[in-house]
């Protein structure tokens, strides 16, 4: 396998809603999570906590986190979201959704087509690993910004590697069922988790792609 430029990587990472039943061998596995501790931190605390479930352990969790959705047991995450968006940010997830439901071929009004695309998320589009973000609760937000750039990192890494990903917060659905199989205190808090491994090319869902909005809707430049 050549070696992907920087460049390259973050041009062709993209979320991968389904994966092979193919372990990611331990040195590699190893390899890229040792690439991700060189991310960068304030005042390089490196605060970010990792844990990583694959086989029996895997089958685990996401059995439980399936069969809570299937209870309709509400959300708890430890961080919740303040569920305040602007329209452009709302337009934005729309579009992400249209994507995917289009790869998928399944027609905005089909709720129950809908239903079944938002529970993949809780299979972890089954993925051979998942790695839960977590951090101390002493920190703040600024420090769950070094966490992102952990996972951007890891991501990448995974990428350059021949490794595909996909990030996602409803992992931090349920953070007592990590905890409790990680068996970590409750001052660390669950952010969000990556499910990753080999790509299924034969999934549909991973034909989607997303479009980044113009720059001057998120970059200011000023000289003077």
């Amino acid at each position: 396998m050549s070696e992907l430029s920087l460049e390259n990587a973050i041009l062709t990472r993209h979320s991968i809603r389904g994966f092979l039943p193919k372990e990611v061998p331990d040195e590699l596995l190893l390899k890229v999570f040792e690439l991700a501790q060189w991310s960068p931190s304030g005042t390089n605390v490196q605060p970010w906590q990792a844990y990583v479930a694959s086989g029996a352990a895997l089958q685990r969790i996401r059995s439980e986190f399936i069969r809570r959705v299937e209870a309709k047991v509400p959300a708890k995450p430890d961080l919740p979201d303040k569920g305040k968006m602007g329209e452009i940010f709302r337009a934005r997830r729309r579009d992400c959704a249209a994507a995917l439901y289009s790869a998928m071929g399944v027609a905005w009004e089909d709720k129950p087509g809908r239903a079944s695309v938002g529970r993949r998320n809780f299979e972890m589009f089954d993925a051979p690993h998942v790695v839960f973000l977590c951090m101390k609760d002493h920190f703040g937000s600024q420090t769950a910004a070094d966490v992102g750039m952990y996972a951007q990192t890891l991501m990448l890494a995974l990428t350059a590697n021949g490794l595909a990903s996909c990030a996602q917060g409803t992992m931090a659905h349920y953070p007592d069922l990590v905890r409790d199989n990680f068996g970590f205190e409750e001052d660390v808090k669950v952010l969000f988790g990556i499910s990753f491994g080999y790509e299924d090319t034969s999934i549909a869902a991973n034909t989607a792609r997303t479009s980044r909005a113009p720059l001057e809707e998120s970059v200011t430049f000023i000289r003077d």
